[in-house]
């Protein structure tokens, strides 16, 4: 953005115009986290939240329709997109808006998110339904680990173990969610 080289450890914000992810110093990180959800370039924040009191049911999963076993929501300005992890990179899918509005009142960790920057991840394994609010980085990094990795139909054992060690990541990040009052 200003031409400082970053390092590993850095930041990112999003050009809400051209839907762009970019990696950023500090300082021009800073400057866009002053106001929330404003302006054409927003700081992504580092928040890792999960649900424990009200998790989500794999009938609650199957009512939002996605054809595979996991998904990212983002809000924009046109409402919510769903998108799934694919060996192409992040997919768009379509998402059942009424099913997504009737969970969203039972679950308020799902519109908890702050648009264009944060995502609802939520992943259907044989254990139970996993769902996070993360940063859009974090989805874009599972994105770009399944690309990376995926081999043939079923994705192969490598994509899988790299699959679980996000995942794991996640998990060990995510706090527990406090909704506010009201």
């Amino acid at each position: 953005m200003c031409g400082i080289p970053v390092g590993v450890d850095h930041g990112h914000v999003v050009d809400v115009d051209n839907r762009a992810l970019m990696c950023v110093c500090r300082a021009c990180f800073m400057l866009f986290t002053w106001e929330e959800g404003v302006g054409r370039y927003r700081a992504v924040p580092g928040r890792y939240l999960h649900d424990p009191r009200r998790p989500l049911a794999s009938a609650d999963w199957r009512r939002l329709g996605i054809p595979v076993g996991s998904a990212f929501f983002l809000r924009g300005e046109s409402g919510v997109t769903a998108f799934y992890p694919s060996p192409a990179g992040a997919t768009e899918c379509l998402l059942d808006l009424r099913a997504w509005a009737e969970l969203t009142e039972q679950h308020p960790l799902l519109k908890a998110a702050m648009p264009e920057v944060e995502a609802v991840l939520i992943r259907e394994t044989p254990g139970g339904v996993e769902c996070y609010l993360v940063p859009i980085d974090a989805c874009y990094r599972l994105a770009g680990t399944v690309r990376m990795y995926w081999k043939g139909f079923d994705g192969g054992q490598e994509a899988h173990e790299r699959i679980e060690e996000f995942f794991a990541d996640v998990r060990s990040r995510s706090r527990p969610f406090d909704p506010p009052e009201g």
